[in-house]
């Protein structure tokens, strides 16, 4: 389950950068996860979950936009998305990486990324932040 060990890493960054402002509590983090990472949205939510328990990460609520993949065909000059093959085989869809136009052999220019979008942290006892 590679969703654990990234999630791993997203609240390592997440603990580093609260660090940084002295926060007392993190109270909400936006997450950008493009669905080219293959990685399972709950899979995420639940390693988030169990990673922040005792930490000032524990309550917090996780947001989670997934974003689309987009190809670019250096051939016909076609960006956007693109088909899927849905082989058994695989055991998920997969990207054809075929330009939906001509055929040709597409670049990937986003849908890969998985980003700390930004965090809302309690700095200090006063702060009556919330969440949403």
């Amino acid at each position: 389950m590679h969703e654990f060990s990234v999630t791993s890493q997203i609240v390592e960054a997440i603990l580093k950068e609260a660090g940084k402002h002295n926060a007392k509590r993190v109270v909400a983090v936006h997450l950008d996860i493009g669905k080219l990472t293959f990685l399972g949205l709950e899979q995420v939510r639940f390693s988030y979950e169990v990673l922040v328990k005792g930490t000032i990460l524990e309550g917090s609520k996780l947001y989670i936009e997934e974003k689309d993949g987009i190809v670019n065909c250096r051939s016909c000059g076609y960006e956007g998305g693109f088909q899927y093959e849905d082989d058994p085989i695989y055991h998920i869809p997969t990207p054809t990486l075929r330009c939906p136009n001509c055929g040709e052999t597409v670049e990937i220019e986003g849908g890969r990324e998985c980003t700390i979008r930004d965090m809302k942290l309690l700095i200090s006892e006063d702060d009556k932040t919330d969440a949403d």
